[in-house]
């Protein structure tokens, strides 16, 4: 991997005036532009719909003045996407056999990543997580949840595998895996320690 250093890029929780930033990146990825990262957010169903009804909902949502995630920017270009929010904006977890919950804790869930062609390879992952874990935590966070496919030996994944990320990267950071209902992928958490407001820079 090449790794950039970490004061190269940026990172802005998405509200309304990142809008049109967040767009520009979904925009540059194919199958990003069709998803708008709602896929866990709605029934399969509505979801298949077409992609501009989840642009118009995921734009319904930042608008309203609730952050849907993190936006990163190399200088002033925006270059990548981390979605994070509470577990409960995602009912598609619940639904699906591998992800429902483990427990009844009060958790945030990072549900997907989206980098721009350019800029992968470059250890932005890691920098989107550590933010990820931040914006969490200043609004109240504890546990913060992700989903990412397992890391396996001489097998190249898909962009669409990878879309929740790898388990090492994760296991990196200080996520341990909780559940153990799939091969490929399972939940993994952060946990603030109790009565703590742990920084994700000592992760």
């Amino acid at each position: 991997m090449q790794a950039s250093s970490p004061e190269r890029f940026t990172f802005k929780a998405v509200k309304s005036a990142e809008w049109y930033d967040l767009e520009r990146v979904f925009l540059s990825v194919p199958g990003s532009s069709m998803c708008w990262c709602m896929y866990w957010r709605k029934t399969r169903a509505q979801w298949w719909d077409n992609g501009s009804e989840n642009r118009a909902d995921m734009k319904e949502i930042v608008e309203g003045g609730v952050s849907p995630g993190i936006v990163a920017y190399d200088g002033d270009e925006p270059v990548a996407w981390c979605s994070i929010a509470p577990r409960s904006e995602f009912p598609g977890l619940e639904r699906s056999p591998t992800l429902r919950a483990v427990d009844a804790e009060p958790t945030w869930s990072i549900t997907c990543f989206t980098i721009a062609r350019s800029h992968r390879k470059k250890g932005l992952t890691s920098l989107l997580i550590r933010a990820a874990i931040e914006h969490a935590v200043e609004n109240g966070a504890k546990v913060i949840e992700a989903y990412p496919m397992k890391n396996l030996p001489q097998k190249r994944r898909t962009v669409g595998e990878a879309f929740m990320g790898f388990s090492t990267t994760f296991e990196h950071l200080g996520f341990r895996q909780v559940s153990e209902r799939s091969r490929v992928r399972n939940i993994w958490r952060f946990c603030l320690p109790p009565n703590a407001n742990e920084s994700p820079d000592t992760v």
